[in-house]
């Protein structure tokens, strides 16, 4: 009986803990959502859809297609060689640009965040990160997505992996 009382009172603290828990969450309701900057950001591009002061966006994998871009990423890979994109520097690791594309194909909201092969936030080449997010903004042939029916805005990334200074390859 004094197991059965103790197991309910450890069982309940643990319940209750986990619910305030929930109630005091200092994380927004969609992690992920790139915040407006006025310094970095065209004023112009609008979003799409309804919500209070900003519209709910979805993520690249949502909907029918993870990849919404005419001609598809072979596209994108072919532009990117044709343009000989490199650093002088042999440097290995990633640099992901990260956007936003709303419901009339336009794109804004670009950030750009670099990892070293061992998968650490390092400061790769800015000069080639630069170069990349140049050529990531150059890119129009993105294709609104459509969930339901509806047009939508959704965030969408390139990774470009990169070997001894020179692009070799393109995620997703």
């Amino acid at each position: 009986m004094i197991k059965a009382v103790c197991f309910f009172a450890v069982f309940s603290f643990v319940l209750m803990s986990c619910q305030a828990e929930k109630k005091l969450s200092r994380y927004p309701d969609t992690v992920g959502d790139i915040q407006f900057d006025r310094n970095l950001d065209d004023v112009d591009l609008k979003k799409c859809g309804k919500g209070k002061d900003r519209p709910f966006s979805f993520q690249y994998y949502h909907g029918t297609k993870e990849f919404d871009y005419k001609g598809e990423k072979i596209a994108i890979v072919e532009r990117l060689n044709a343009e000989n994109i490199y650093s002088e520097k042999k440097i290995n690791g990633y640099i992901t640009v990260r956007f936003l594309i709303n419901c009339e194909g336009k794109t804004g909201l670009f950030r750009v965040s670099s990892m070293n092969s061992d998968l650490e936030d390092s400061g790769l080449d800015q000069e080639l990160e630069n170069k990349l997010l140049k050529f990531t903004k150059s890119l129009n042939g993105w294709m609104p997505k459509e969930i339901e029916g509806f047009k939508v805005d959704y965030y969408q990334y390139l990774t470009y992996k990169i070997e001894n200074g020179k692009v070799s390859e393109v995620l997703p």
